[in-house]
C-alpha cells in the first residue's frame, strides 16, 4: 500500500496546534522560553526575507508562459473570456470588501491582538536580507512584456525559456515555500501565543472562515443571475447543476484538479462543446472569484485586528493587480496567496507577521475558495455559449489547437 500523506490543510491544523502548545510552553519557560522563541522568530524572519524574494519571480515565472499561451489562442472568444474572467473576480472583490466590510467589525473588535498583547516582544538572534530580484510590479510588467512578445513574435527559443524557468519557479514552491509555510505558520502562531494574543486570533479565524464561505455562496449566486439574464437560461437551475464541481472543490481544494467534473456539469447546463473545452480549462486559470473573497475577507480581518487604517482605493488598487497577478498562479499550491503577498506588503503596508496571520485566515479550510471558483467557472461558460455557440462550424484550426492546449 502507498503512503498516505497529510494534504495542506492538516499540515496547517497541526502546525497552528504545535504552535500554540509550544507558545504556552516558552511563556512559562523563563529564560529558556526566551531563547527558544528567538530561535523561531530567527526562522520566521528568515522565511519571511525567503518569500519577499520568490514572489517576484513567481510572477514573472509563472504569468509570462500564461499570457504566451494564451495570446497564441483565437480571437474574440479569448478576449472575451478573459475580460469576462477578470472583471467577474474584481467583481468578487469589491463585493467582498463592502459586505466583509460592515460584517466583520460586528463581532471583531477593533485592535484586538495590540489591546490582549502582554507587551512582550522577541528579537531574532540573526537577520539575513535577502533582497528581490525586483519588485512584483516589475515583474507583473516584465511578465506581460515577455508573454506578448512571444505571442506576436512566436519565438520558440524565448518561449521555451520561459517554460522551463516556469518549471524551476513551479519546484522551488513545491519543495520550499509549500514545506516551508507549516513551519513558518506554526513559528508565527507560536509568537502569539506567548506574547498572549493567540485567544483574540484563534476566534478571529472561524468568523473569517464563516463569513468569507457565507460570502462565496451569496456571490455565486448574484453572479448565476447575471449570467442566466444574459444567457436567457435559468439561473438557479444552472447552478444547481454545478454542485458537483463545488463539492468536488471543497474536497480536493483544487480548481485545475476539478476541470473534468466542471466540463460535465457545463454539458448539463447545455453548454455546447467547443465553448465549454475551451472555456473551462482557460477559466481554471484566470477567473478566482472565490480565492478573491476570502483573500479580502481575510485581509480585512487582520486589518481590522490590528487596528489599521488602509482606505478603499488601496484595496481598490490590490484588487486590480490581485486579479492579474492571480493568472496561472492555480497551477501552483497556493499560488494565489504567493502571488498576492508583494501586493499585500506594497501595496496594504501588510507587515511579515500580519501577512502571516493572514496566512493562517486563508489557509485555513482552503477548499471553499476553490470550490467556488470552478462554480463561477460555469457562469463564464454561459454568458460565452450565448455568443459564441455552437463555434463546430466556424472555429478555425488555431481555435482547435488552443482548445487542445488546454484540455
Amino acid at each position: 500500500m502507498g503512503k498516505k500523506r497529510l494534504g495542506l490543510f492538516w499540515k496547517i491544523v497541526i502546525a497552528i496546534s504545535c504552535g500554540v502548545a509550544m507558545g504556552f510552553a516558552f511563556m512559562h519557560a523563563g529564560a529558556a522560553g526566551d531563547v527558544g522563541m528567538r530561535l523561531f522568530k530567527t526562522f520566521n524572519v528568515f522565511f519571511a526575507q525567503v518569500l519577499k524574494f520568490i514572489v517576484p519571480l513567481l510572477v514573472l515565472g509563472l504569468v509570462t508562459p500564461a499570457i504566451a499561451d494564451a495570446g497564441r489562442g483565437a480571437g474574440k472568444l479569448l478576449m472575451t473570456v478573459m475580460l469576462l474572467s477578470y472583471f467577474s473576480t474584481c467583481a468578487a472583490s469589491i463585493f467582498a470588501y463592502f459586505t466583509a466590510g460592515e460584517l466583520l467589525p460586528m463581532y471583531i473588535a477593533k485592535g484586538a491582538v495590540a489591546a490582549a498583547g502582554n507587551g512582550k516582544e522577541f528579537l531574532p538572534y540573526v537577520s539575513i536580507k535577502i533582497p528581490p530580484v525586483c519588485d512584483v510590479l516589475t515583474a507583473l510588467a516584465l511578465a506581460f512584456m515577455f508573454g506578448i512578445g512571444i505571442a506576436v513574435t512566436g519565438s520558440t527559443a524565448v518561449k521555451r525559456v520561459a517554460d522551463e524557468t516556469a518549471e524551476i519557479v513551479k519546484l522551488t514552491i513545491m519543495k520550499v515555500i509549500i514545506p516551508g509555510l507549516p513551519v513558518y505558520i506554526m513559528t508565527m502562531i507560536c509568537e502569539m501565543t506567548a506574547a498572549g494574543k493567540i485567544g483574540t486570533m484563534a476566534g478571529t479565524m472561524m468568523k473569517v472562515i464563516g463569513t468569507g464561505w457565507a460570502l462565496t455562496i451569496v456571490f455565486l449566486v448574484l453572479l448565476y443571475v447575471a449570467a442566466g439574464a444574459v444567457a436567457g437560461r435559468n439561473p438557479f437551475k444552472c447552478l444547481w447543476n454545478m454542485a458537483p464541481a463545488y463539492l468536488t472543490g471543497l474536497s480536493i481544494a483544487s480548481s485545475s484538479a476539478v476541470i473534468p467534473v466542471t466540463l460535465d456539469c457545463c454539458e448539463k447546463n447545455g453548454i455546447s462543446k467547443d465553448v465549454r473545452n475551451f472555456t473551462v480549462p482557460l477559466c481554471a486559470n484566470v477567473h478566482m472569484v472565490g480565492s478573491a473573497i476570502k483573500m479580502i475577507a481575510s485581509t480585512l480581518a487582520v486589518v481590522i485586528i490590528y487596528g489599521l487604517d488602509v482606505p478603499f482605493a488601496k484595496f481598490l488598487h490590490f484588487t486590480f493587480m490581485f486579479a492579474i497577478a492571480a493568472v496561472a498562479a492555480p497551477g501552483v499550491m497556493c499560488g494565489v496567496l504567493m502571488a498576492s503577498v508583494g501586493f499585500l506588503e506594497s501595496i496594504l503596508g501588510l507587515t511579515s507577521e500580519q501577512i502571516s496571520v493572514m496566512m493562517a485566515f486563508y489557509m485555513a479550510l482552503d477548499g471553499y475558495g476553490p470550490a467556488a471558483n470552478v462554480t463561477g467557472d460555469g457562469a463564464i461558460a454561459l454568458v460565452a455559449d450565448k455568443f459564441f455557440g455552437p463555434l463546430s462550424a466556424r472555429t478555425s484550426p488555431t481555435q482547435d489547437q488552443a482548445s487542445r492546449d488546454h484540455r
